[in-house]
């Protein structure tokens, strides 16, 4: 099930196992509720989540020893090699980046474009994909076929936008995090992350796992400025390694583990 397993309404009579998947989406709270659903006795199930990226927190509890870990550290069979590309506020850099696109296209692949972050507000985050959209229309992939996916559609037109770039109705996917998890189209080789510093790492990586899932090699480009130490130093990491392993780490080093015994 989804989220909605874990609230009123929804009892176990004898919960012995809850995975998680996808970790990172659910808080805290969330998923103490769901280890407390186990009816009729204090005994708590047994509990496996599941993630490419483990958040800082994951991995402070595995310090202090609350987790054990497994490890699946090759990727899945007939996956292609994905490239991650920094690429500055200069107009030169970003109309390179958008030839890369058209190129692709024409070469018979598609594209995501990912539209800012913007912080407590999914209105303000469908606004801007929708902004970014008609632009891209009018200027940079004029002449290409363009799509809209954000998280303030109405399910039917969200799975509608889906389901035309899934079958190649649609060469470029201009859409908010709502394609982070779940989303796969082999045919996809390039991603374009607008104001890529604002996101954070793991959520970085998450996107980026959304294109090279077929034959083809991908390139993912972050475009960023980013002004402040952190920033830059996670799109060092993000340049530097594809090893979701490896960038939790960093998150850690970057971000600190926050409350381990706190929200």
């Amino acid at each position: 099930g989804t989220h909605a397993l874990i609230y009123d309404g929804v009892d176990f009579a004898d919960l012995g196992l809850a995975v998680i998947d996808e970790q990172h989406r659910f808080g805290v709270e969330q998923r103490d509720l769901l280890r407390a659903k186990r009816a009729g006795d204090d005994r708590t199930p047994d509990v496996l989540v599941m993630t490419a990226t483990p958040i800082p927190r994951t991995a402070a509890m595995l310090i202090y020893g609350d987790l054990d870990r497994s490890e699946l550290r090759e990727l899945p069979r007939g996956r292609a090699q994905v490239v991650t590309e920094v690429v500055g506020p200069s107009a030169l850099e970003r109309t390179a980046v958008y030839d890369r696109v058209r190129a692709e296209v024409a070469a018979g692949r598609q594209a995501y474009v990912v539209c800012p972050l913007v912080e407590g507000s999914a209105k303000l985050e469908a606004k801007a994909a929708t902004e970014e959209y008609t632009r891209l229309v009018e200027e940079d992939l004029a002449g290409l076929r363009l799509g809209l996916l954000h998280g303030q559609m109405a399910g039917a037109d969200k799975e509608a936008a889906m389901a035309a770039f899934r079958d190649g109705a649609v060469d470029v996917l201009v859409t908010t995090t709502v394609i982070e998890v779940g989303v796969d189209v082999p045919n996809a080789t390039v991603m374009v992350i607008e104001d890529a510093d604002r996101f954070g790492l793991l959520q970085l990586h998450q996107l980026r796992g959304r294109i090279g899932r077929g034959e083809h090699p991908g390139v993912c480009y972050l475009l960023a400025d980013p002004r402040t130490p952190d920033g830059a130093a996670r799109m060092d990491a993000m340049h530097s390694t594809a090893d979701g392993f490896l960038l939790a780490e960093l998150d850690l080093d970057i971000r600190g583990s926050g409350e381990v015994f706190g929200e």
